[in-house]
C-alpha cells in the first residue's frame, strides 16, 4: 500500500446492501435526515438576476451513497455544485434570514475556496471537461495529486528530497490510468483524446486526490453507449472501495439502475427525495421534471442490457426520416412561393 492509498474508514458501510436497509428508513421527503451524512447544506440561496437559482433549505447526502441530483435543465444543480465546492458564492441573507451554512465531514465549507474544498476531501469533476490539452495525459493527472514535495520553492531545486514522492505518484498515476483504460494514451496530449476519454481523464485526475466523496457533472452526457456501461462500472467501484459519490444526470435509465438515493430539484428548491423508484412515481417529480414524458416507463433497467448497435441503427433510420420529412415539407413551401410568384 502506498502512501496515497485510501485507508478502510470502519464508519462506511461498504456493505451496499446494508446501507440501503439504513436508506430504506429514511423519511422520503424533501431534506430528509439521513443516518450517517457526509455533506448537509442549510439555507444556501443564489440568485441572477432577481432569478432564484438555488434555495436548498436542507440536504442530507449519506455517506458511503451514490446519490443522484437530478432536474430540468435550469433547475441549479451546477449552481449548486459551484456554490458547495468553492466555485461561486452563496448570496448574503436578507430580512433575518438564516446564514448559509454547509458541513463536509463535520467540517464548515463557508467562505472556502476552490483547492481548499478539494484538500478536505470534495473534489468535483465538471459538465464540460476541463481536462488540459496542451499537457500530455500523464501531466493532468500529477496535477491531480496533493502535497507533492516538489511543488514547494525551498525544495523544488533539491531533487533527492521529491524524488521518491514523485515515484510514489507517479504509479498511482499509471495505477489510475490502467484503471479506466488511458494507460497506452499517458503520453498523448489530453487535447488528442475523445470526449468521452477525457470524462474518464478528469475522472482519474480526481482521483488522484484520494477524496472522501467526488461530485460528476453529468458523467454520462456525450458518451457512446459502450463507455456508458464503463463509466457505470467506474462509479459503482468508487463507491465499493470507499468514496461516496453525488453525480448530475438526465438519463433516468441509469440514475435507477446506479443509484441508492435520489435527490429531485425544480427551479432552485428541493422537491423530491427518496430512493428511485419510489422518486419515478413520485407526482411531484412528474410535475416539475419529466414533463412530455410522464407516460413512459422512465425506469426500465432493460434499456442497459440493449444491443447498442441495433438501437443506434434504428436511431439513425428514424433521424432519416425526419430529415426526409422536413425536406419534404420545404420542397411543398418552396412550390407554394413559385406559384405565388
Amino acid at each position: 500500500m502506498t502512501d496515497n492509498q485510501k485507508l478502510i474508514d470502519p464508519d462506511y458501510d461498504y456493505d451496499r446492501a446494508e446501507l440501503r436497509k439504513k436508506l430504506g428508513a429514511v423519511d422520503e421527503l424533501p431534506g430528509s435526515a439521513k443516518p450517517n451524512p457526509i455533506l448537509t447544506v442549510d439555507s444556501i440561496t443564489r440568485r441572477f438576476g432577481g432569478i432564484a437559482a438555488v434555495d436548498v433549505d436542507h440536504l442530507e447526502v449519506q455517506k458511503g451513497s451514490i446519490t443522484a441530483l437530478i432536474g430540468p435543465n435550469g433547475a441549479g444543480k451546477t449552481t449548486f455544485f459551484n456554490l458547495l465546492t468553492g466555485f461561486d458564492i452563496p448570496d448574503k441573507p436578507q430580512g433575518g434570514a438564516a446564514k448559509p451554512r454547509w458541513e463536509f465531514q463535520g467540517r464548515s465549507l463557508v467562505s472556502t475556496s476552490a483547492y481548499k474544498v478539494a484538500r478536505t476531501g470534495m473534489v468535483r469533476t465538471f459538465q464540460l471537461t476541463k481536462a488540459l490539452s496542451a499537457m500530455t495525459v500523464m501531466d493532468n493527472m500529477l496535477l491531480g495529486s496533493q502535497q507533492q514535495t516538489g511543488e514547494l520553492l525551498s525544495r523544488s531545486a533539491i531533487w533527492p528530497i521529491w524524488r521518491g514522492k514523485e515515484k510514489v505518484i507517479r504509479a498511482q498515476a499509471e495505477e489510475l490510468l490502467d484503471r479506466f483504460k488511458l494507460l497506452e494514451k499517458k503520453d498523448d496530449y489530453a487535447g488528442s483524446l475523445s470526449g468521452g476519454q477525457r470524462k474518464l481523464l478528469e475522472m482519474a485526475r480526481a482521483l488522484m486526490s484520494n477524496p472522501a466523496m467526488i461530485m460528476l457533472d453529468e458523467p454520462m452526457a456525450g458518451v457512446n453507449p459502450a463507455l456508458t456501461q464503463s463509466l457505470l462500472g467506474h462509479i459503482q467501484n468508487l463507491r465499493d472501495t470507499g468514496t461516496t459519490v453525488l453525480f448530475v444526470e438526465h438519463d433516468m435509465h441509469m440514475v435507477r439502475f446506479i443509484s441508492d438515493w435520489v435527490v429531485v430539484m425544480a427551479e432552485g428548491k428541493l422537491v423530491a427525495e427518496g430512493r428511485p423508484g419510489n422518486v419515478m412515481q413520485n407526482q411531484a417529480v412528474i410535475d416539475a421534471y419529466l414533463g412530455s414524458h410522464h407516460d413512459q416507463d422512465l425506469g426500465d433497467d432493460a434499456v442497459l442490457n440493449e444491443d447498442f448497435d441495433t438501437a443506434i441503427a434504428e436511431e439513425d433510420v428514424e433521424l432519416a426520416k425526419a430529415e426526409e420529412a422536413v425536406e419534404a415539407y420545404a420542397e411543398s413551401v418552396r412550390e407554394k412561393e413559385g406559384d405565388g410568384d
